[in-house]
């Protein structure tokens, strides 16, 4: 990936941070966010509409909030370097917001909460994305998948919460469609706005908001506030994380926040101890289960389709003149 990714113009640390992201979240078993994204990258890149060297430009409009123009770089380039200049201001201020616009998909945003938690400090991360979600009683896609991120240290590592507002990401939807699966039936309406198990017509309808009208409402909010405050564009009007061509207006929002460290993993312990209800083996917290499969497969390997292998060794094969890939210091 990285030898790909600097074959196409990126640089070694931008390659670093964007292979990361990806591979962060294949260990995690997200594929829809991981190996798959790579070649819709570079093609993005080499149709300018994702620059590979930038890593945005900011502004402190306030003295705790910064704004970003991400100048169309790489999601997870520009990301890192608010929150490094975020999480300073935070350690001096309390708190710190960015605001990020005109920058590239983010990928996996629990990697963001994640990173900052295991920093000792704390992260509410929020994104959106094109319109991809019906309202709750609607049948068209007006609203993005608009996902939230928390993150914060405890004394047994960090705790991670990474979910969607819709029931699930539209790049679980193509993930599917790529390897022939159905979905199940309440995922998603097709084109005509009814409910659909081919994949392919969902990807040319809406998906269904997690918990109803909740997570509508939750998805609604978020649109609004990151629309706002990062002066991304809204709804069906959103483009950019999907396909090669256009250029990515969506938005993201950080809240990093620099407080006294709880006494959090005795509790989670004890949740972890509540005796399981009927057809569950165990209670578990936000994570632990991806958390168990990255161990699974960084000690026996990683599991990558045999079409999404091929690409990549394909695009690395344009970078092979570049030295071999040494992590920045």
């Amino acid at each position: 990936m990285i030898r790909a990714l600097v074959g196409a113009g990126v640089t070694e640390e931008g390659a670093w941070i964007q292979s990361e992201v990806l591979l962060e979240a294949e260990l995690r078993g997200l594929a829809s966010h991981g190996l798959m994204r790579l070649p819709r990258l570079i093609e993005r890149i080499a149709n300018g509409v994702a620059d590979p060297k930038v890593t945005g430009s900011h502004q402190w409009l306030r003295s705790t909030f910064l704004e970003v123009d991400g100048q169309a770089g790489l999601g997870p380039v520009v990301a890192m370097a608010a929150l490094s200049q975020v999480r300073k201001r935070a350690a001096e201020c309390g708190s710190a917001i960015a605001a990020i616009r005109n920058s590239n998909h983010l990928g996996m945003l629990g990697y963001y909460a994640e990173n900052v938690a295991e920093q000792g400090q704390t992260l509410i991360g929020l994104s959106t994305s094109e319109a991809l979600v019906h309202p709750w009683g609607g049948r068209t896609a007006m609203l993005g998948t608009n996902p939230i991120a928390i993150g914060l240290p405890t004394e047994s590592g960090a705790f991670v919460v990474d979910t969607a507002t819709s029931i699930v990401s539209m790049g679980k939807i193509h993930d599917h469609a790529q390897r022939g699966e159905p979905i199940p039936d309440h995922w998603a309406l097709d084109e005509d706005g009814n409910p659909t198990t081919d994949p392919v017509r969902a990807k040319n309808g809406s998906i269904a908001p997690f918990g109803e009208a909740k997570g509508y409402a939750l998805g609604l909010a978020i649109e609004l506030l990151v629309g706002n405050l990062a002066q991304a564009a809204l709804g069906r009007d959103v483009r950019g994380t999907l396909d090669s061509t256009e250029t990515c207006n969506k938005g993201d929002v950080f809240i990093v926040i620099d407080g006294p460290a709880g006494q959090l993993a005795p509790y989670l312990e004890q949740l972890r101890q509540t005796p399981p209800a009927d057809g569950f083996d165990a209670v578990r917290i936000p994570g632990d289960r991806s958390k168990s499969l990255r161990s699974e497969r960084m000690h026996d390997g990683l599991p990558v389709e045999d079409r999404v292998w091929a690409q990549i060794r394909q695009l690395a094969e344009v970078g092979h003149d570049q030295p071999s890939p040494r992590r920045p210091m």
